[in-house]
């Protein structure tokens, strides 16, 4: 195609070019295009589908959301279900049975082959967000005493039915790994040469229950494409391709993210009305609850708000810097505690460093605003005190920040739903606390 179809041209296309024409053309347009312009498309979703082939359909579902799966393959006959039904990879059949209800699973599994349900039910059996639960078992693997003229006959046969095969693991008895060997390494090799005389021995592997996040990093730290899955005694069972690790370490920042500001993973913008709310209500009642603390806090300190009108003023400056502080904190100690960064040995280290960064902004932004309230109210107790509370608060925001995820990792709690409240919390009572005491302490000084 001499250019990239938008949405409405892909629909035009998909619903008057002929077959012929759609299939020489289709190797050109991704699934996720079509994909869009499926979402676009206003009448039945079958009239853009039924000219593409099985697999190209099977890519198209692997692409989609979890709630848009199972539609998007059952609008077809039962007899092309089962065709893209066999067109897709293990693991892919996996997220498919994983988004849909029992059911609507039972009515997959009734479709599949023998080869296809006894694979899926293998990696059923593994946790979901475990590297078993995400690796796919169409891979290709040579023994290591085969030529690469052997091999290039063998890939010749194989290759269309892997998941990928930029890298070919080596075995030996039993599955065994052994090593790995590039594509690009057969090509260059003579036919006549083993494949254990050019292969690495030293090929990276996953053990089968690591989970899934910690896989992720290994992709990212060594930017591998395909990494090979093996249990405790070292059998390939599978691999994990770069592209399923992309979509999983998207969808584990999506969920920290949603969860530091207390939503639900799974809420989207075009949701309903009630689910926005039952997402977002319960965190609200939560932060209602830290709020009433800390209006208790300034409750306590009335008689000297009446006295210095002034302090009313200033307390959100107080309050709201130190929150800001206790996220800034906060959000790099739990990206840091993802990417097992922070362990037993250099804690301490960090916390001490933490612990600086809150002195030395405390100060900082302490004396900009230790200058303001002076001139402010013309009283330099008046700046002195705010000034110090600030430093004290800002040093309480930075500590927090980091001892509150690292404390609820510790007893298992995921640090990014719960720490953005309790960090709030000191931070706003604190806050409250330092100037409003310190204000107490000095009031002959301000009145």
């Amino acid at each position: 195609m001499s250019h990239r179809l938008n949405e409405k041209e892909l629909i035009d296309f998909l619903i008057n070019e002929n077959i012929e024409e759609i299939n020489k053309l289709i190797q050109f347009i991704h699934p996720t295009d079509i994909l869009v312009a499926i979402r676009q498309y206003d009448g039945a979703k079958i009239n853009l589908l039924h000219k593409l082939s099985p697999n190209v359909i099977a890519d198209i579902i692997d692409d989609a959301e979890d709630d848009e799966k199972y539609d998007l393959l059952t609008i077809h006959s039962n007899i092309i279900q089962k065709k893209i039904i066999h067109e897709m990879s293990s693991d892919e059949l996996v997220d498919l049975l994983e988004a849909v209800t029992e059911d609507e699973a039972k009515n997959i599994m009734r479709k599949m082959n023998k080869e296809d349900t006894d694979e899926v039910n293998a990696l059923l059996f593994y946790p979901p967000d475990s590297a078993g639960g995400i690796m796919a078992t169409e891979f290709i693997m040579v023994k290591e005493n085969m030529t690469i003229g052997q091999t290039l006959n063998y890939l010749q046969k194989e290759a269309t039915e892997a998941e990928t095969s930029y890298y070919i693991y080596v075995v030996g008895d039993n599955a065994l790994l052994k090593g790995v060997i590039s594509l690009k390494d057969i090509v260059l090799s003579n036919f006549d040469v083993k494949v254990s005389d050019i292969m690495n021995s030293t090929a990276m592997s996953v053990p089968v229950d690591m989970d899934q996040e910690e896989v992720g990093h290994i992709f990212e730290k060594y930017g591998f494409l395909t990494m090979p899955v093996v249990d405790d005694s070292m059998h390939i069972l599978g691999i994990i391709t770069a592209d399923d690790i992309m979509e999983i370490l998207s969808d584990e920042h999506t969920e920290d993210l949603y969860r530091l500001a207390g939503l639900k993973e799974n809420e989207k913008v075009t949701g309903s009305l009630k689910d926005s709310v039952s997402s977002r209500l319960p965190w609200l009642f939560v932060n209602l609850i830290t709020a009433i603390l800390a209006a208790a806090t300034v409750s306590i300190f009335q008689g000297t708000i009446q006295k210095v009108v002034a302090l009313a003023v200033f307390m959100p400056i107080v309050a709201g810097m130190g929150g800001n502080a206790g996220t800034q904190t906060l959000t790099i100690i739990i990206r840091s505690i993802a990417l097992g960064e922070i362990d037993s040995k250099n804690s301490r280290k960090i916390l001490l460093k933490e612990f600086g960064v809150g002195l030395c902004t405390g100060v900082s932004v302490g004396a900009a605003v230790a200058l303001i309230g002076y001139f402010w109210e013309k009283n330099i107790i008046f700046g002195v005190v705010i000034g110090l509370s600030m430093v004290l608060n800002m040093m309480a925001a930075t500590i927090s920040g980091f001892a509150v995820p690292v404390i609820l990792k510790k007893f298992n709690i995921d640090p990014a739903l719960a720490s953005a409240v309790f960090v709030t919390t000191v931070t706003d009572v604190l806050g409250f606390f330092f100037f409003l005491g310190l204000a107490t302490l000095f009031l002959p000084y301000l009145v």
